[in-house]
């Protein structure tokens, strides 16, 4: 008689990737890779920037008319951010919960990555915002301002600017670490975990860019720069514990068994 599946964390379907490194890094790596390097050289050949805030500017009549508004300021600026803060904290207190219960003991580790995933993301974009000297396109000429446009990473001069990456966005990309989350626990689950990162950093960033916050750019290096953090804690924290907790289930089933 054949051990049934374990369930819980233990009792993992077969992880993708799992007996394919090369495989695994192909995906999660080489091809997001070059799909972000494709998306940001044709942005910065065809100006798609100026392009696409041209196009936002001249549909607001030519200002930034969302900029004070209720919903793309308050509501979903503030409260966005409000959300995705609230979200650390839930996982934060379910991580402290599973230190006392015995049934959450195998979570601790994919909560602890949450928690780093997240945070150390969202710090990542926040600390290149500091020194990256970039400006919001409500700074620039044409656009309500009176700075000079620069091409992103171009010799600049006046005023330092602090607008790139974009850190508001970060605050819904760096959720895609969902995507690692329910691949170490609940596989059938990831592609909803990385959906719901998506269209967070998506309604985050596309409000932004609607307020003259961000160019389009500014996200897409976000996106990325969120999505490269969570896979390099991934691989540092749970790429092959599933593996092991596996092994122990199926060890522990087949002695009851006997």
């Amino acid at each position: 008689m054949q051990p049934s599946h374990p369930r819980g964390l233990g009792g993992l379907a077969s992880i993708p990737g799992r007996h394919a490194p090369d495989r695994f890094f192909a995906r999660h790596l080489v091809w997001p890779l070059l799909a972000f390097a494709l998306a940001a050289t044709t942005l910065a050949f065809f100006d798609g920037d100026r392009q696409w805030a041209d196009r936002l500017y001249a549909w607001q009549g030519h200002a930034w008319t969302l900029r004070s508004s209720f919903v793309a300021d308050a509501l979903v600026h503030d409260g966005g951010h409000l959300l995705s803060l609230a979200s650390w904290v839930i996982v934060l207190l379910i991580w402290i919960a599973s230190q006392a219960h015995a049934h959450l003991v195998p979570w601790r580790r994919p909560l602890a990555y949450l928690l780093l995933a997240t945070a150390a993301a969202a710090l990542l974009v926040g600390w290149m915002k500091s020194w990256t000297d970039m400006d919001c396109p409500w700074d620039i000429l044409g656009y309500g301002g009176t700075r000079p446009y620069h091409g992103l990473f171009a010799p600049r001069t006046g005023p330092r600017g602090a607008c790139f990456p974009a850190a508001h966005a970060s605050a819904g990309y760096c959720w895609m670490a969902l995507y690692f989350f329910f691949l170490a626990t609940r596989p059938r689950l990831r592609w909803l975990g990385l959906g719901v990162g998506l269209a967070l950093g998506l309604l985050l960033g596309l409000t932004q860019q609607m307020r003259g916050a961000h160019f389009l750019s500014h996200d897409l290096w976000s996106l990325m720069l969120c999505w490269l953090t969570a896979l390099a804690l991934y691989m540092a924290m749970l790429r092959g514990k599933e593996v092991e907790s596996e092994r122990g289930a199926a060890s522990q089933a087949s002695h009851s068994i006997r």
